[in-house]
């Protein structure tokens, strides 16, 4: 339980963690509290907009809507990642979800599925709304992402949130039933509290030491490294509706292509990365579903993997036959547990079918 943090806190906190902020007018005193209390608070939820362009967003989600009056967050994550300050107190933007999963937040342990609408949300959360059309083709850019991470991390620091797990930040389809942001290539929850999580191991200056878009101290940009691997003499079946792991056995060395033993890691954490990949997938019948995903895992305590998350899957429909799909994520990957990244694909047809070729690419900053 913890009250508000004042505009001033807000403000101090945002900007100790690296945010770029934008004060809207008047934000301080913009608020719904004549309808409700707003505390005491226990997370911060992230929306998207279902809009386009960072000036009419904000003055929408300033303004609200004739059924909706504003403000209709507490601020506005622009696509540069700038943050556009727009109220303070009661806001209209959570509406009532899971009490079963305010619980979970305030416990910070893992979620459970939200499928009551019990409990006033507007209460209990911080909230931001991201510029994106929420169609599921708007790319989320690495610099609104990490500012969502930033944003929620500067919180979750101020209030002590995030010591005994990350559940602390949220997506709103993960409150209230129906609601499906935030959405689309690029973002995905158990991605953004994993680097809230990694963030909150180091001082909020973090981030200025080593921010993750590769520029350092002098302002100058390191080069990323580099990673490409891919698969020869291979064949995957794929069983419908199973998730099956590709593994790779070449990667690219010294200017020439080595073999390797047959791999399914892509990437080890912690890393900042941005990963293309490619399949070749034979008998697809007309109009069946192939999905690609990457998957996060970490070493359990018997020295196997579990999955702890994934990136938004890609879910390509070909006419028949062949396809080759490909697709590209922007991610971190945290280093607790030996964090590991693979490709696992999906076949959603009556009949198996067989994966042949795959590549992965991979630009990654060390963390």
């Amino acid at each position: 339980m913890a009250d508000p943090l004042s505009a001033d806190a807000l403000v101090a906190a945002l900007r100790e963690e690296g945010v770029t902020l934008v004060e809207h007018r008047g934000w301080r005193t913009h608020n719904r509290n004549g309808a409700g209390p707003w505390g005491p608070v226990h997370g911060v939820m992230i929306h998207h907009t279902a809009t386009s362009g960072t000036e009419s967003s904000v003055e929408l989600c300033y303004d609200g809507r004739s059924d909706l009056p504003g403000p209709l967050c507490h601020g506005v994550i622009a696509k540069d990642g700038t943050v556009h300050l727009v109220g303070h107190g009661r806001a209209n933007h959570a509406g009532k979800g899971d009490g079963d999963v305010l619980a979970a937040v305030i416990a910070e342990r893992a979620l459970p599925a939200d499928n009551e609408a019990d409990t006033d949300g507007n209460t209990r959360f911080y909230g931001f709304e991201c510029v994106n059309l929420g169609d599921n083709r708007d790319p989320w850019p690495a610099a609104q992402v990490e500012a969502i991470v930033r944003a929620s991390a500067a919180i979750c620091r101020a209030h002590g949130w995030g010591k005994a797990g990350d559940t602390s930040v949220i997506g709103h389809l993960e409150w209230q039933p129906g609601k499906i942001d935030p959405r689309g290539p690029g973002i995905g929850m158990e991605d953004v509290r994993s680097r809230v999580a990694e963030r909150l191991r180091h001082p909020a200056g973090w981030s200025r030491e080593a921010p993750p878009s590769g520029q350092d101290k002098e302002g100058e940009d390191p080069m990323p490294k580099w990673s490409l691997l891919s698969t020869t003499d291979y064949a995957r079946t794929v069983r419908p509706g199973e998730w099956t792991t590709l593994n790779f056995n070449r990667a690219h060395e010294g200017g020439a292509w080595v073999s390797r033993d047959p791999q399914p890691s892509i990437l080890v954490g912690p890393a900042y990365y941005t990963a293309s990949v490619g399949v070749r997938v034979r008998g697809l019948a007309a109009g069946q579903e192939f999905q690609i995903r990457l998957a996060e895992y970490r070493e359990r305590d018997d020295g196997g993997y579990e999955r702890t998350g994934s990136l938004p899957i890609s879910s390509p429909v070909h006419d028949a036959g062949e396809g080759h799909f490909s697709h590209t994520w922007t991610g971190f990957l945290s280093g607790s547990r030996k964090g590991r990244l693979r490709v696992e694909v999906l076949s959603n047809g009556e009949g198996e079918a067989t994966v042949d070729w795959a590549r992965a690419e991979t630009l990654y900053w060390p963390a």
